[in-house]
């Protein structure tokens, strides 16, 4: 049974910095590709970032030079470190993976950047 669980979000003042974790289980994590999404009310799922199995790494344009995306697999998790927050940052986080033409989420973490 695939499971993910996602940590770290919370409340940041703009400029300040946030790191989200994934917890992943169920699943031969070293293999696949994992990814980041957002989303707020009223709006579609976003997507942020995604890093391979090999390690190679793509970003939304809106959080490009920002937000690195990591992964330990080791430890089975993946990562997002945020800087440089802005208020348009403020979402629930999601970690992502496709099984088998299947897609995961996790329960999602609330980000809010606000002075």
């Amino acid at each position: 049974q695939v499971r993910l669980v996602e940590s770290g979000g919370g409340l940041v003042q703009p400029g300040g910095s946030l790191r989200l974790s994934c917890a992943a289980s169920g699943i031969r994590f070293s293999i696949y590709p994992m990814g980041w999404y957002r989303q707020t009310p009223g709006k579609q799922r976003e997507w942020v970032a995604v890093i391979t199995a090999g390690g190679s790494t793509s970003y939304a344009d809106s959080v490009k030079g920002r937000f690195t995306i990591s992964r330990d697999n080791a430890e089975n998790t993946l990562g997002l470190q945020m800087n440089s927050l802005k208020p348009e940052d403020t979402a629930v986080y999601y970690c992502n993976v496709q099984v088998d033409l299947v897609q995961f989420w996790g329960q999602g973490t609330q980000v809010t950047v606000s002075s």
